[in-house]
């Protein structure tokens, strides 16, 4: 396994955009400079509140290795609700990320040997304009202020493509919002 892929596994539930937040995050991936991405969404029996799942991988090369991510290097949670469902940590690399969406302090969530990052996800996107429960742009803000492996003005413009004739402008504020407003700690 190659070191210099970054590997990403997304948590939402069916209907909040992980595989769209995802896709977006590959694309201004791509735009900054990572020519190697690949994006995997898992399907299953998934319906609308069921927990869902997919995979990102990026790299400053082009990726032959097309295999499941079983190792992440971080994780992003869209809905903390399903830190009590779905073992969003497995098997996250020692130091890895963990970029959750929950309404809590930083202090109130512990992920030992893991830095985690914080956002009310939710809140912010509802201050930007969009309806309770869409948080997959909101969430790329929090992604880019943890990771800052991708510039928030290359995201947020990935966002106001991919939603075009879809309130783009509010999407992007939300991402901004939450990326203003989003806590990392350990």
């Amino acid at each position: 396994m190659r070191k210099d892929i970054i590997e990403i596994r997304w948590h939402g539930r069916g209907g909040q955009g992980a595989i769209t937040a995802a896709k977006i995050v590959a694309n201004g991936a791509f735009v900054t400079g990572f020519k190697g991405v690949v994006m995997a969404p898992t399907f299953g029996t998934e319906r609308r509140g069921a927990p869902v799942l997919t995979s990102l991988k990026i790299a400053k090369e082009k990726i032959y290795d097309l295999s499941p991510i079983t190792t992440p290097d971080m994780v992003v949670v869209l809905d903390h609700t399903l830190l009590d469902e779905v073992d969003v940590v497995a098997g996250l690399k020692e130091g890895g990320l963990v970029i959750l969406n929950g309404p809590r302090p930083l202090s109130s969530y512990s992920f030992p040997g893991m830095r985690v990052a914080v956002a009310d996800v939710t809140s912010q996107a509802v201050s930007a304009g969009l309806p309770p429960g869409i948080v997959n742009s909101g969430i790329i803000g929090a992604f880019a202020k943890a990771t800052g492996l991708v510039d928030i003005d290359v995201l947020v413009r990935a966002i106001e493509e991919e939603f075009v004739g879809k309130k783009p402008e509010k999407n992007a504020q939300a991402a901004r919002l939450v990326y203003a407003n989003t806590a990392i700690g350990g």
